[in-house]
């Protein structure tokens, strides 16, 4: 019973430090924000602080790492699948997991984010569907080009997304997403599977 009541004290503390990072970063760069500033708009001591993250850039570091480790499993469920409706289940998931994360996700999709982990972000989505960063960066081939494209298209669109307060829904993006990445036949490598 004791390890349960630690364990959530421990969610809670976690959870009370992130929010209050990205309450602080929505004001200003994670540069000016102190951990004095931070721990006490989390009503947290500096000790408990201490005791999770060496200082804000691991604690955002922290939220990264998650994050990432989040979108890689979730290409691999939607590369996974080979029809539509199979598709479309798993990117109306995945809008759905910014509708319920939507306050963090705005920071680190923002101009406010670290702009490292948005390169991570494109670089693991170019790796899940086996396009390797040189090639992204020199693609001469049409289906290369236009997966790139749809790409950057699309984590712009959610970017715009989030920063407009999530006005559509998480179906209605997924249907978005899927329908305009999937007009041209023109993706015939692995990547394909991605929309």
């Amino acid at each position: 019973m004791k390890e349960i009541k630690e364990n959530r004290k421990t969610r809670y503390t976690r959870m009370v430090l992130q929010d209050s990072l990205f309450e602080l970063m929505e004001a200003k760069p994670i540069t000016k924000i102190t951990i004095k500033e931070l721990c006490e708009n989390a009503d947290i001591n500096r000790s408990t602080f201490y005791a999770y993250y060496t200082d804000q850039y691991d604690l955002l570091r922290k939220i990264e790492d998650e994050t990432l480790l989040w979108v890689k499993e979730s290409l691999s469920n939607l590369i996974s699948k080979t029809d539509k409706d199979g598709r479309m289940m798993v990117l109306e998931k995945i809008f759905q997991y910014f509708v319920e994360n939507s306050r963090h996700l705005k920071i680190l999709m923002s101009e406010q984010g670290d702009i490292n982990f948005q390169k991570q972000i494109f670089t693991l989505i170019y790796q899940q569907c086996g396009i390797s960063s040189s090639t992204a960066a020199g693609a001469d081939l049409g289906s290369e080009d236009y997966f790139i494209f749809a790409v950057n298209g699309s984590v712009g669109l959610l970017q715009y997304w989030l920063k407009n307060d999530i006005n559509r829904s998480a179906k209605e993006m997924a249907e978005t997403i899927y329908n305009m990445t999937s007009q041209s036949g023109k993706l015939s490598f692995n990547a394909s599977v991605l929309w």
